[in-house]
């Protein structure tokens, strides 16, 4: 019940925010007491920070995945930005904004997190990148991680970038687009246009 319990909540949070759904909401979705979610989480911060773990293990585990298939890092790129917006439903009530706003431990801890293992993808990204020849061979490897972790948690926040002028999966797009362009070889460049015309298709 405890693993029901923290899918159906990791849901609804993601669906519509972590501040908007109560212990009610999901009891009453889930057709159980709420006695019944309290004797597995005693409060809803309990169950945010359970919950925010639960997606994060599950984002971190479909990266690795990627990455196991040594695919070309361009292409393994728009593959990890495909399986993070599937995995966290396009984002489209912010709840990263919301976990900071009203969960500031929560958010803090999830965010050391997300920066640990999205830095070491992209490094290894550009590592390899560099070696395939696709990617500039001048670059600060760690510069361009960080900034690229810094670009990725900025275009989140909802006060720079209002969906309505900046749909989530547009946005997604242009700053992937935005961040290899400038780290491309013309060999890397072609590639890229090639994956950018076939997703267009």
């Amino acid at each position: 019940m405890k693993q029901e319990i923290l899918i159906k909540a990791s849901d609804l949070f993601l669906d519509l925010g972590f501040k908007s759904v109560t212990m009610d909401d999901i009891a009453r979705e889930m057709g159980v007491s709420k006695k019944t979610i309290y004797s597995h989480f005693e409060n809803k911060t309990k169950l945010v920070e359970a919950a925010t773990m639960y997606v994060f293990h599950a984002v971190s585990c479909g990266i690795n995945e990627i990455c196991a298939l040594n695919k070309n890092p361009i292409l393994e790129l728009y593959e990890i930005k495909k399986m993070l917006m599937e995995h966290l439903k396009n984002e489209k009530t912010s709840p990263q904004y919301q976990l900071q706003k009203y969960y500031p431990k929560v958010y803090n801890t999830l965010h050391k997190k997300q920066y640990q293992i999205m830095y070491e993808c992209v490094l290894r990204n550009v590592e390899k990148g560099i070696k395939l020849k696709i990617y500039r061979e001048n670059l600060n490897i760690g510069f361009v991680a960080k900034i690229y972790f810094s670009g990725v948690t900025s275009i989140k926040d909802n006060r720079l970038f209002p969906e309505k002028d900046f749909p989530v999966w547009e946005l997604m797009d242009d700053y992937l687009e935005y961040h290899l362009r400038g780290i491309v070889t013309p060999k890397g460049r072609k590639l890229l246009n090639q994956i950018i015309n076939s997703n267009q298709d």
